[in-house]
């Protein structure tokens, strides 16, 4: 084959060794020259192989404690020259410089020492200089180099070059550049955000290398990906591949059920990103069936979520109803054996996480980034805006209705008592409409808003809202607070013997 090149010599300068042996041994039975730096030559030593120092091509030593070992024109020019280029031959053997052939690389671990929590000098120590001066040449010239820059490719390279008797195609090397422009981008953009931490610099640089191509994205139409590492999060204990919308619906719900991980039982269900029945209880079992009560019709096809581990009796109720996706911290073995009785249901056990720092989406042509809402609403943040106070009673339905509030689409307004859902207005362009639309929910479901609380995204411009409240039995309602018209509404409640709370904090959600 015209674009077949043979590999005659490698230059191997590795971090992790792990999986390198067998590479090295198919090397040497095929003839090929081998040079390496410090540890990783010292491995290759020990396996009984030859091989030469670069010191030897270089004739420097590695200095300033290690920090330049490769960075040579005689390692680069080996790498770099173009083989079918008269002059750079003419170079090559001028200045006595070694043909280079492969380059296998794996760089200093960065994103592992930032995320250990080392101290500053030892992250610096870890970035890699002279590695990724490697890849970068050798990527570049893919049409005479392979580049190997990832110990996660270590296994199919071996089967190429046994397969190819130590040959490789062209095609075969421009997708081996591919996957190490995507090592050396990946790379750079971890040392940049580390130094960019506080943002003082505004530019935006995302790096994810672990990517899965989905069924498809938000409809059948589009194509759809994830990149992010999922099994970080959770393990998969059953069920089919999650889909777009599946993950949408999970990543919902693990950020509502995160205000409630340290809580009493606590049960949710959610369906299009927002929460339709939630509950605690002093059982998983009650707090389950009080969330299905809060809206059995839009269970059907939901995402359960659970803050503590799911029982035997939970699970056999679990399982009268279609759901995608349970996700709980764990299951008892007999709760799983019920469980994976429908085949497609998915099973996740949610893994103790930090979530990022800042949420990101797509706008206009670009990006918006912003701080990731970590506020949640407590009693010693509250400040009371009428007369009468709420009861302790109502002060804790209050706290759990504006948990549920921050977590559901805007305009919105959420009922609850007892601990307990009753309903929502989601995603409505008028505040009053979402209360109406609240309102008729929970009638619907049978539920008595008598003594019930309202929590509000966002504070309320006119009395009209606290005024209909009123009057379908709320007596208590928690909100930001804010607007100049404030007294208004006030002096309703203080009229009409409601209480009600600001927090001081809008939680929009769009």
């Amino acid at each position: 084959m015209a674009d077949s090149k043979k590999i005659t010599s490698a230059i191997i300068s590795v971090y992790h060794k792990d999986g390198l042996a067998p590479i090295v041994k198919k090397l040497d039975e095929l003839g090929v020259v081998l040079y390496s730096t410090g540890g990783t030559e010292k491995y290759i030593n020990d396996l009984g192989i030859p091989v030469i120092p670069v010191e030897n091509i270089t004739e420097y030593p590695s200095i300033l404690g290690g920090r330049v070992k490769t960075l040579h024109p005689k390692v680069f020019g080996g790498i770099l020259n173009r083989q079918e280029n008269e002059s750079d031959v003419a170079e090559m053997e001028q200045f006595n410089i070694p043909q280079l052939d492969l380059v296998i690389v794996d760089l200093y671990p960065f994103d592992k020492t930032v995320a250990s929590g080392a101290d500053e000098q030892e992250i610096i120590e870890q970035i890699d200089i002279g590695g990724i001066s490697l890849i970068r040449a050798a990527a570049k010239n893919f049409k005479d180099t392979l580049c190997i820059s990832s110990m996660e490719d270590y296994e199919e390279v071996l089967k190429i070059i046994s397969e190819g008797n130590g040959s490789t195609t062209l095609e075969q090397r421009k997708n081996f550049a591919a996957k190490s422009f995507n090592v050396s981008s990946h790379y750079d953009t971890a040392i940049f955000n580390y130094f960019n931490s506080d943002h003082d610099i505004v530019s935006l640089k995302i790096s994810e290398t672990r990517g899965k191509l989905l069924r498809y994205g938000e409809n059948p139409h589009q194509k759809g990906f994830f990149f992010g590492d999922f099994d970080s999060m959770f393990d998969k204990l059953h069920g089919k591949e999650l889909s777009y919308n599946n993950l949408l619906d999970v990543d919902a719900a693990v950020n509502l059920m995160n205000e409630f991980k340290d809580d009493a039982p606590t049960f949710a269900i959610l369906k299009h990103n927002n929460a339709c029945g939630i509950s605690q209880r002093d059982t998983i079992y009650q707090a389950y069936a009080d969330a299905l009560a809060g809206d059995p019709v839009s269970a059907f096809g939901g995402v359960l979520i659970s803050n503590t581990e799911i029982d035997e009796s939970t699970s056999e109720e679990i399982h009268k109803l279609f759901c995608e996706v349970v996700i709980a911290p764990s299951y008892t073995a007999k709760s799983l054996e019920i469980l994976k009785g429908k085949k497609n249901r998915i099973l996740l056990i949610q893994k103790l996480y930090e979530f990022p720092k800042t949420t990101t989406r797509s706008c206009l042509n670009g990006a918006l980034v912003q701080d990731r809402d970590t506020l949640t609403d407590s009693e010693e943040n509250l400040t009371q805006a009428t007369n009468n106070n709420p009861s302790s009673g109502e002060l804790d339905d209050l706290l759990f209705a504006s948990k549920i509030c921050k977590h559901t689409k805007s305009n919105t307004i959420v009922l609850a008592k007892n601990k307990q859902l009753f309903a929502s207005g989601t995603g409505q362009t008028s505040r009053v409409e979402a209360l109406r639309q609240a309102i008729e929910k929970s009638r619907s479901f049978g539920f008595d808003l008598n003594g019930a609380v309202m929590a509000s995204d966002a504070f309320f411009p006119f009395p009209d809202c606290v005024e209909i409240a009123d009057k379908a039995g709320i007596t208590a309602i928690i909100q930001p607070g804010g607007s100049i018209k404030d007294e208004l509404s006030v002096h309703y409640c203080n009229e009409n013997n409601v209480s009600m709370v600001f927090t001081g904090v809008r939680h929009f959600k769009h």
